[in-house]
């Protein structure tokens, strides 16, 4: 038996909470270079309501590169990305202008 959506009341089935969340928020993808020279791309501003560990398994699995959820809720893939990253993210159901890739 489905669940309910706490927040819409609709079910599992038909909320459509998470994809309002997904086109309404603004997502920045920038490089850190950490030791070794070594680069990771860093995808931040994701809300809470977003599953971003289904995000995370999909990126890693298209990039085929390592990757993590930080302390501070951000998404690191080994690897400098920014240029395939964009694409993906639209794919996923994010709205292109909502980001910024620096």
């Amino acid at each position: 038996m489905n669940g309910v959506c706490p927040k819409c009341g609709l079910s599992e089935e038909f909320c459509t909470c998470e994809t309002l969340v997904r086109e309404e928020q603004t997502i920045r993808v920038y490089l850190v270079k950490r030791r070794y020279n070594k680069f990771t791309t860093i995808i931040d501003g994701m809300e809470k309501d977003v599953d971003k560990k289904q995000i995370l398994k999909e990126l890693k699995t298209k990039l085929a590169c390592g990757g993590t959820i930080n302390d501070n809720g951000n998404i690191e893939l080994q690897g400098n990305h920014k240029d395939k990253i964009k694409t993906l993210l639209v794919k996923l159901g994010f709205a292109e202008d909502q980001i910024e890739v620096n």
